[in-house]
């Protein structure tokens, strides 16, 4: 099997990708997983398309990430290492779409109009 690059996103977080077969090595920003995701719920994020597709240990994971904040890092993670597992083996589409996990996220920040504080606050209004 080739090295598979993918692709994810969201909110502004990129995740770039690069899985290659292996012993299940996951390597974010030339960190591990562990160390990069400190936190139990966010090393369950990255890695639920694995859990899903019982492929746990599979695949060795090659991780850019950038942008955004810590838990749209590992979503767009998430988004990736689903999208890759698809191109490996096209049975587990159904699987990771019931679980929502082949859905990119839509939702961004909406921007800041001119003539306001913020992107719907109105600066206080003043009758007289």
């Amino acid at each position: 099997m080739e090295v598979i690059n993918v692709i994810g996103r969201r909110k502004t977080a990129v995740a770039r990708i690069y899985m290659s077969e292996g012993s299940g090595k996951i390597t974010i920003n030339k960190r591990d997983l562990n160390d990069y995701f400190p936190t139990g719920t966010l090393q369950y994020i990255a890695t639920q398309s694995f859990i899903c597709t019982d492929t746990v240990a599979k695949y060795d994971v090659k991780v850019n990430l950038d942008g955004g904040g810590i838990k749209g890092q590992a979503e767009a993670m998430r988004l990736a290492i689903a999208r890759a597992l698809v191109q490996i083996n096209e049975e587990y589409r159904p699987l990771l779409k019931a679980d929502g996990l082949m859905r990119r996220d839509p939702r961004m920040v909406e921007r800041k109009k001119p003539g306001q504080p913020k992107a719907r606050k109105k600066f206080q209004f003043s009758k007289r």
